[in-house]
């Protein structure tokens, strides 16, 4: 096992990881002080620097290995579908929909995965740009693509930009604004009404494909 692999296992540095992912998304970067994440760690000062050698590489690396990591966990059943050799518009959205509302993550790293991108994207750092190269560029183009081989060849890329920008935004509402879903409907996400949810957001979609003049 190289030293690397070594560190990855390390359970000072999962535990300094998980603690900095909590804090840096309750309280966000510059609240947070590298004393408060160690101290929750149980460990010290320059188990910090051992393994990540900054504060800022800390924050970075809780965006590689915990935020992108899980967005890759979300994507999957977006890249089995594409290694179809066709699929509908139906298809597409209904496994896109899935793949966040139903997908592999518990609430805690629901939770966890929506304060640190909401944070994020107020106050851009280095770590947007290491999870727009590692994560957000990647999904953008496998669902350019996804919908350039489903939807008629004439439609120009810009508009289908905004078509996958569209059914994201909806599925990134229901997925992330749980307590506000919940309180307008009187519903739990539990597995029927996420099941109702995903087939509102096809059918949704679905009738802004076919009511657009989409030809």
């Amino acid at each position: 096992m190289s030293q690397t692999q070594t560190r990855q296992a390390d359970p000072t540095r999962e535990r300094l990881l998980n603690e900095a992912e909590r804090l840096f998304a309750g309280k966000g970067y510059d609240a947070v002080s590298l004393r408060e994440i160690t101290t929750a760690a149980g460990t010290h000062l320059a188990a910090v620097n051992y393994h990540f050698g900054s504060k800022e590489n800390l924050y970075l690396e809780v965006f590689r290995q915990r935020w992108a990591q899980r967005t890759r966990q979300i994507q999957a059943p977006l890249r089995e579908l594409a290694q179809r050799d066709s699929f509908t518009p139906e298809e597409l959205v209904r496994t896109m929909a899935k793949a966040f509302l139903a997908g592999p993550l518990t609430d805690r790293e629901r939770m966890l995965h929506s304060q640190l991108i909401a944070r994020e994207m107020g106050q851009q750092s280095k770590a947007f740009k290491l999870i727009s190269e590692e994560a957000m560029a990647p999904f953008m183009e496998l669902g350019i693509g996804m919908w350039r081989r489903c939807l008629p060849q004439e439609i120009e890329i810009d508009r289908i930009k905004l078509i996958m920008l569209s059914i994201f935004a909806q599925v990134l509402y229901f997925n992330f604004a749980r307590p506000v879903v919940s309180m307008a409907t009187g519903r739990k996400y539990d597995p029927e009404f996420v099941e109702l949810i995903v087939d509102h957001i096809t059918r949704f979609a679905l009738c802004g494909l076919n009511g657009n003049q989409i030809q």
